[in-house]
């Protein structure tokens, strides 16, 4: 969708060949049999420092349907709360005064966390990051067992989708260099205040009258001649174009072009479960929190209150369980939290086990992601797990895209750069 909107607003004409009746993909929300509103398939949220996803939703005119929050809510077992907001100092030193007041990390936490973040600054261009995970990095940091439970993997789990034992430190130094220490307000979380399939809806592709969906319209072949893409097979139809832009999953893309040489076993999934709770009652008045020391990681309050959504971020201890037993966990473990939980009658929940949410941000993958250009001239590829310069989120999604778009653009002569900078 990025490299649609990007070329389509650079008078190109656009088709999109999307095998679901929606646009979205993992981003996208419905109606479930008997409800009356929407729900997310998961939860997505951004920071300021997406600026890509933020020009995205620009060219999408849907900017205005992301409110952003300035506090990160951090709850003990108990219900204890912590806060973390910017302060008036410059950055990187603008959490100084909030960092100081979190209750749920003790004075010699704080202190080692601190010397960390400094570290991270110093050696964030490191050549071995790529190379070691982040809790061998954070070891290396002397970094004691609460601050890591409580601190890094709190944060980092959530964000890269994948736990600390296997996550490539370079992705874990990323988000915390660009989301929490290059600006003041880098760190500010956007929430869609719609339904996600309401961002990626026929009516916002109307600012791009180039760009044409044709929705239940799955690729089935590729057809090459040389190094050139001659065509693809949708149902029984034959397309051609000038250029193809592939943004298929890696596991679907590499049947279809053997050409590209892609190993299936790169892109090991990591799952995320999403569990929505209606409650008959008000049981927070908080807007989300992220709850520490338990299997929920995040709460965010959908509706007044009474419907939450719950997030556990690589979720494979979730995976085999059945839905009443996640449930009952989710109402165990949120009680802890929200005192009101016990009092309130759960009127209805529904589970939704992502179980391809991103690929494992591991070391040593990101040497083996591909680039936009490829063997095929008149072919770009695109995709969270193509190398986009982030891990597989919506930001480093719209990243790939519009770097599919330039590479785009310079093969069909009229060479553009779409992809933005990093803020830092």
């Amino acid at each position: 969708m990025a490299a649609a909107a990007a070329l389509g607003g650079s008078d190109h004409d656009v088709t999109v060949l999307e095998a679901r009746p929606f646009a979205g993909g993992r981003a996208t929300s419905y109606v479930l049999p008997g409800g009356e509103e929407p729900i997310d398939n998961c939860q997505h949220i951004l920071l300021r420092c997406c600026v890509n996803l933020l020009d995205f939703y620009e060219r999408l005119g849907v900017r205005d349907r992301i409110t952003f929050h300035r506090e990160i809510h951090f709850i003990e077992p108990g219900g204890r709360r912590s806060v973390m907001r910017r302060g008036w100092l410059p950055a990187p030193l603008h959490f100084t005064g909030s960092f100081a007041s979190l209750r749920f990390l003790s004075l010699t936490e704080k202190i080692a966390v601190g010397r960390a973040l400094l570290a991270l600054r110093a050696q964030r261009n490191r050549a071995d990051l790529d190379r070691i995970t982040m809790i061998e990095w954070l070891r290396e940091q002397r970094q004691p067992p609460r601050a890591i439970e409580r601190f890094w993997r709190q944060v980092l789990v959530s964000a890269i989708n994948e736990e600390l034992e296997h996550m490539a430190a370079a992705h874990g130094f990323q988000v915390f260099w660009l989301g929490f220490l290059a600006a003041r307000d880098s760190y500010e979380m956007g929430i869609p205040n719609v339904p996600l399939g309401e961002l990626y809806s026929a009516e916002t592709w109307r600012n791009l009258p180039r760009v044409r969906f044709r929705f239940r319209a799955p690729v089935r072949a590729i057809e090459t001649s040389g190094d050139r893409i001659a065509g693809v097979m949708t149902g029984d139809e034959r397309l051609t174009a000038d250029h193809y832009i592939a943004a298929l999953p890696s596991e679907r893309l590499a049947p279809l072009l053997p050409g590209l040489g892609l190993e299936a076993d790169d892109f090991a999934p990591s799952p995320i479960t999403g569990i929505h709770l209606w409650f008959d009652r008000r049981v927070t008045d908080l807007p989300h929190a992220t709850l520490l020391d338990r299997t929920i990681q995040w709460m965010f309050n959908k509706g007044e209150g009474r419907y939450l959504q719950l997030v556990v971020s690589a979720s494979r201890s979730l995976t085999a369980r059945g839905r009443q037993e996640i449930v009952e966990l989710a109402l165990r473990e949120l009680a802890e939290f929200f005192p009101a939980v016990r009092e309130a009658r759960l009127e209805r929940a529904q589970v939704i086990k992502e179980m391809h949410a991103t690929f494992s941000a591991r070391p040593g993958l990101e040497a083996r992601r591909p680039v936009a250009a490829n063997r095929y001239a008149n072919l770009s590829l695109a995709g969270d797990w193509t190398r986009s310069g982030w891990p597989a989120t919506m930001e480093g999604a719209v990243r790939s895209g519009y770097l599919a778009a330039g590479h785009a653009s310079r093969v069909l002569g009229a060479p553009r750069v779409y992809l933005l900078p990093d803020i830092a």
